[in-house]
């Protein structure tokens, strides 16, 4: 499995990348049929509060790319929603 982080208008911090890794590594071992995750951050409006966005994709071999973009109040909280909405559409696509 392939993951790609990126970090757009600000340097990522280690303990962010850290902590990306982690979600991602666990998200991976619950469905082993992801074949890339791509974690795209960014500053939507830095004079804002909910300045924070994550952009999750992912790419399952034989179904559509998953996509969730979520925004809050810090990265790791703007990461964990928009892994949840990505796990709801994973589940789906495990359905027949």
């Amino acid at each position: 499995m392939e993951i790609t982080i990126r970090a757009n208008h600000f340097e990522m911090a280690e303990k962010l990348e850290a902590f990306t890794n982690k979600k991602l590594e666990k998200l991976a071992r619950r469905y082993d049929t992801i074949s890339e995750i791509s974690v795209n951050y960014k500053l939507v409006k830095p004079e804002t509060a909910m300045n924070k966005e994550a952009g999750v994709k992912v790419n399952v071999p034989n179904a559509a790319e998953i996509f969730a973009s979520k925004t809050a109040d810090t990265f790791e909280e703007a990461l964990d929603l928009a892994l949840e909405a990505v796990e709801r559409q994973l589940e789906r696509t495990k359905k027949p």
